[in-house]
């Protein structure tokens, strides 16, 4: 293994929570879930000798993550395997259950557009209005707005109530 492919798994090593949680948000079952990981590692993979270190190695693979989500939502099965286990310190998506009040924001959150999740996913990792803006390309003060709007949208959400 090259010194490129250390730190590319040592990057996704790092940042895997942030993976898991943009496949959360856009696939309902465990089995879709791992495979848009699979996807996302794919993408970043393919992507990874072109980042340049101009950004923040997080927002790079949030940027990616959250755009292979979007473009793969849109399709109506995945059918990805691209690899066959990950390395054993890598555990996609942990097996560790999930509270009840994570699974339904995890509920809410899949039922907001593409745009809204990528945002609010954004927020929930603590990035900046700055960082956010950068990643998606809109005005520091729209992010402020549409983050309060999709704010009440998932209260709305969740009031309705969850599962039903």
């Amino acid at each position: 293994m090259d010194s490129m492919e250390k730190a590319f798994l040592k990057s996704i090593h790092d940042h895997q929570k942030i993976i898991s949680r943009v496949c959360k948000m856009y696939r309902d079952r465990k089995e879709d879930q791992k495979d848009l990981f699979q996807e996302i590692v794919y993408q970043l993979w393919k992507s990874y000798s072109s980042f340049k270190g101009e950004a923040k190695i997080s927002s790079w693979i949030y940027r990616i993550a959250l755009n292979t989500a979007m473009a793969i939502y849109r399709k109506s099965e995945l059918s990805v395997n691209y690899f066959e286990e990950f390395p054993e310190k890598m555990h996609p998506l942990s097996e560790r259950g999930i509270s009840e009040n994570e699974e339904r924001l995890f509920w809410a959150l899949r039922r907001l557009g593409d745009a809204d999740k990528a945002l609010v996913s954004l927020y929930l990792e603590d990035f900046s209005y700055q960082e956010i803006a950068e990643i998606s390309g809109i005005s520091v003060s729209n992010v402020g707005v549409r983050l309060n709007r999709i704010k009440t949208k998932l209260k709305e959400l969740l009031n309705e109530g969850y599962g039903t």
